[in-house]
């Protein structure tokens, strides 16, 4: 019988169960009573006889043969809740998997319960009128960012090794970054969504929260790949995991900029001298040629916001505008700002913007083959919100706290937020930016990073 819940990463966990040092009913019977004991609010629901019942046939020999998983609650799963995090849509259940979930099964994932998430996937605090307030592991007064907070906080945590997470704005580089792990935004399309995929504003993508680079390798080999109910999903490329450190060699003598702020956001200092003695060091570590060259990207926090919308009204259905009072403050003001200013106007707007930044990235990609940033502007903030309106005693938007990740969002370029060290007691995140279909740059990057410098796999004091 395991006293607690795995406390290295996925990978390890496989070969553990493998070398019979450990059964999956074990590691899930442990992982159950460690949620169950947990204050973190990581999870907003459970399915253990399910997931018992697939532990006990579990395949080891799968990539993910037998390991207990958190699935976002924005995720379907076909008898769980479809609640979007949202009261109004509480009495909702999934009929289907998605094809990320069914992919995870038949890889011997085993589904635990949904992660909580902000609602809607919409600002990246995970604090809503349904679940309440999810915390960081690193300290429990802080939130662990969102949207897919409750997956980051849960495998920070030490409740699981994995979880998945998806990410239209920053939402799984931002609260890796905030809970010190890897997080990988694939290229636009490498993970498919669906079925009943929601084109929207075309800026998320799916991908996961774990504990190491090799974590996140598997997991793209298991769930890449078109999916015909995904018209904009990209071909299937093999080999994630076993390509891993392979490519350091072809990175010698690359350029780099290293860009903080992007030319946009306000960085707390103390943040900003973490994140900039870590891109020197893995500029150096790697071999990158550091150049300087202009960047600014474009505001577009206003026109991200809005064209997301139409998406929620279409969840919400004829129970929007009589479900105000039921939603968070902050979709309730974005709703009712989009419905009396979204127009023919406003879209030109929103599609004149998205062409500035992808220009503005273009250019950029012309000139360097990486960018070097901050993650997040700060560390994170209180767990029940607001978000932060200044840094350093100067006052900021609200567009501030997603300045640095919404950029490759818009424009669909892989991006990696690296644990580069801590600020006042919480993690900081490098985030490494590449062109499109680099992937395999970026996960060498924190590969080399992890090797050299490795970071905590779990928050300390969790139960792993």
């Amino acid at each position: 019988m395991a006293d607690a819940p795995w406390s290295g990463d996925t990978c390890s966990l496989v070969e553990a169960f493998r070398a019979g040092e450990r059964t999956p009913l074990e590691e899930l019977d442990a992982t159950l009573a460690a949620i169950d004991a947990s204050s973190l609010n990581a999870f907003s629901f459970l399915d253990p006889e399910a997931a018992r019942t697939a532990a006990a046939t579990a395949d080891t020999s799968q990539p993910f043969g037998g390991v207990p998983i958190g699935v976002k609650e924005l995720d379907a799963v076909a008898g769980w809740p479809a609640t979007e995090a949202s009261i109004p849509l509480r009495d909702e259940v999934a009929d289907r998997d998605s094809t990320k979930v069914a992919r995870l099964r038949h890889a011997g994932a085993v589904p635990v319960g949904l992660t909580t998430s902000s609602e809607y996937g919409g600002v990246n605090l995970t604090y809503t009128k349904l679940n309440g307030a999810t915390h960081n592991p690193w300290d429990p007064e802080h939130t662990p960012g969102g949207s897919s907070g409750g997956s980051a906080a849960a495998v920070a945590g030490g409740l699981i090794t994995m979880a998945t997470g998806g990410d239209g704005g920053g939402s799984i580089r931002i609260p890796a970054g905030f809970t010190g792990l890897p997080g990988l935004k694939a290229t636009y399309g490498r993970i498919p969504k669906g079925p009943n995929m929601v084109m929207a504003s075309l800026t998320a993508v799916s991908g996961c929260l774990s504990r190491s680079v090799r974590d996140i390798a598997r997991f793209f080999d298991v769930s890449n790949g078109f999916d015909p109910r995904d018209p904009y999903s990209l071909p299937r490329v093999e080999g994630w995991e076993a390509g891993l450190g392979t490519h350091l060699d072809s990175l010698r003598g690359k350029r780099a900029a290293i860009s903080v702020d992007l030319g946009r956001a306000a960085v707390a200092n103390e943040v900003r001298e973490v994140v900039e003695e870590a891109a020197r060091w893995l500029a150096d570590e790697v071999g990158l040629e550091l150049v300087e060259i202009p960047i600014r990207v474009p505001e577009v926090s206003y026109e991200w916001a809005l064209s997301g919308l139409g998406e929620i009204l279409m969840r919400l259905g004829d129970r929007w505008p009589d479900c105000k009072p039921e939603l968070t403050p902050q979709i309730a003001f974005g709703m009712e700002m989009a419905q009396s200013m979204y127009g023919i106007e406003t879209r030109a707007r929103i599609e004149s913007q998205r062409v500035r930044m992808n220009e503005t990235m273009a250019a950029v990609f012309d000139q360097v083959d990486f960018v070097l940033a901050s993650t997040n502007p700060d560390v994170a903030f209180g767990s029940h919100g607001p978000m932060p309106d200044e840094i350093d005693g100067e006052k900021v938007g609200l567009g501030n706290n997603g300045a640095l990740t919404i950029p490759s969002n818009i424009y669909g370029n892989p991006a990696v937020s690296i644990p580069a060290g801590q600020v006042r007691g919480l993690p900081v995140g490098l985030q490494v930016l590449a062109p499109h279909h680099r992937e395999e740059w970026l996960l060498d990057c924190a590969f080399a990073f992890e090797r050299a410098r490795p970071w905590p796999l779990t928050a300390p004091g969790s139960p792993a």
